[in-house]
């Protein structure tokens, strides 16, 4: 089986890091930890060490995951960070302490169960600011908020917006400054204090650091460099934010020399993707390795080898170049049973969490 290695204490390294990096410039974030598909062991590790108390709350977009989350830790601040659908609202009002919302009949419901079960929820509203994901329409925001503002057991607890998700739009200092704006309108509108401008994810994190950010953004939910290291705003390290907490490495099943090209007619039949044949006449070593695309997309993995080189893959196998036969009858390179490392990203560490077929070793 192949295996995912995770270093917790790599983790918990960069969320100390950001909360220093983000308490110095007037910013609370959110732990976002989706990408652990609501791994136990590693979220003991993270949840039960006094780095957590630096953050302001911790998000999932599942709701099973924020059970468990409080099955660890039940006085920890949770955030469910999608638009509740209607049937879960009972759901999200016991194991989430605040939800994002961009439906007004969805919070209606979510006021009538906080009512059943005597508290109150805490909502952030999302605005529309270009990236056409979740968000009300600014043209739509003060009624939008005067509603919302009337139901006894909401507390109307931010404004946000999503950049950089779905189209990867960049949030810029006008984009964030709009934001800002418009919790100055709703303020004076209503004269109702909004504790939170939530102003995107890691993408946004380098307009901190350059100083290009409004200062009346106090907010951010952070996933992938709290756990990766990486704003994908450029897809690179974050200040002196650790890149190897996770490692995966897969196992050799099958070693042989053979031929680039494959023998015979090539039909549509396939179910595998393969890589563009760059030298038909070449034989070299084949590993087959025990994952495929079940597991984990190949194109968000590489190799830490940089003589491996991607072939093919299927439902369960996966098959790497390894180079070609060492001059002398010497040793190869790898052997059956040896492992091929890979660095993963984001989303690859997402997905081999998700799946039951990889092993997770939390180290």
């Amino acid at each position: 089986m192949a295996e995912l290695f995770i270093d917790t204490k790599k983790i918990i390294g960069n969320i100390s890091r950001l909360s220093e990096f983000l308490g110095k410039n007037g910013i609370q974030w959110s732990l976002v930890l989706k990408v652990l598909s609501g791994h136990k062991p590693t979220l003991d590790r993270i949840l039960c060490h006094p780095s957590i108390k630096e953050v302001h709350s911790v998000c999932d977009s599942r709701l099973s995951n924020l059970k468990a989350i409080k099955g660890i830790s039940p006085d920890i601040v949770t955030m469910y960070i999608k638009p509740p659908a209607h049937k879960y609202v009972p759901s999200v009002v016991k194991y989430a302490d605040l939800s994002f919302n961009t439906t007004y009949e969805t919070i209606e419901e979510l006021n009538a169960e906080a009512a059943r079960m005597g508290k109150k929820h805490r909502v952030i509203i999302m605005l529309e600011m270009g990236e056409l994901r979740e968000g009300i329409l600014r043209e739509n925001l003060l009624g939008f908020y005067k509603k919302a503002f009337d139901l006894q057991n909401i507390q109307i607890e931010g404004i946000g917006t999503n950049l950089g998700c779905m189209y990867g739009i960049e949030p810029t200092f006008d984009k964030l400054l709009q934001l800002s704006l418009y919790k100055e309108l709703l303020e004076c509108k209503f004269n109702r204090h909004i504790e939170l401008i939530s102003g995107g994810s890691s993408i946004t994190l380098p307009l901190v650091s350059q100083g290009k950010i409004p200062r009346m953004i106090n907010h951010l939910r952070i996933g992938e460099a709290a756990f990766l290291g990486i704003s994908p705003l450029d897809g690179k390290r974050f200040r002196n934010l650790s890149t190897t907490a996770f490692e995966y490495r897969a196992n050799i099943i099958e070693l042989e020399k053979k031929e680039t090209k494959p023998d015979g007619v090539i039909t549509e039949g396939n179910v595998g993707h393969t890589a563009e044949i760059v030298d038909e006449n070449e034989e070299s070593y084949k590993a087959i390795l025990d994952f495929g695309i079940l597991d984990v997309d190949i194109t968000e993995i590489e190799p830490k080898n940089p003589n491996v080189r991607f072939v093919g893959t299927s439902s369960d196998m996966t098959v790497y170049e390894v180079g070609p036969a060492p001059k002398g009858g010497g040793r190869k390179h790898y052997r059956v049973g040896d492992q091929i490392r890979f660095q993963p990203s984001y989303m690859a560490v997402a997905r081999l969490m998700n799946s039951k077929y990889i092993q997770k070793k939390v180290i």
